[in-house]
């Protein structure tokens, strides 16, 4: 009874976006709704190209940065120089304000200010592999 009083209170104090072993807590078709927001300057799917951002597909677990043909800002390449990748963590912490991220980024998008938000569009971006599948 204690060992599961103390698991739950565990569950409940641990940040949403990753539970354990990376896992994703969000729900991926409430973060494509999220996404749209997101859609002016990234694409993912079969056909995502590179615009104003860089293409999402397979970027949960990604190195920050290397998308091929796509010119970074001196933060994010920094980010890539130094070996890190988009884990979930660095995703929300991304997410939550750009800005504060990654001092010098050029993306111009303020951040998603509700975690859940913010949940849902990591476990949306998750459901897309490398080739956008």
């Amino acid at each position: 009874m204690i060992r599961t009083l103390l698991a739950a209170t565990c569950l409940l104090t641990m940040p949403m976006a990753a539970l354990a072993d990376g896992h994703i807590a969000g729900d991926a078709a409430a973060g494509e709704k999220v996404f749209r927001k997101c859609k002016a300057c990234h694409q993912v799917g079969a056909d995502a190209k590179n615009r104003a951002g860089p293409v999402l597909n397979g970027v949960v677990d990604r190195a920050v940065g290397s998308i091929e043909g796509f010119k970074y800002s001196d933060a994010l390449a920094g980010l890539n120089a130094d070996g890190t990748v988009w884990s979930v963590e660095n995703l929300e912490a991304f997410l939550t304000k750009p800005k504060d991220y990654a001092k010098g980024t050029k993306m111009a998008f303020a951040g998603l200010r509700k975690e859940e938000d913010r949940q849902n569009v990591i476990a949306y971006l998750a459901s897309f592999g490398a080739d956008g599948m």
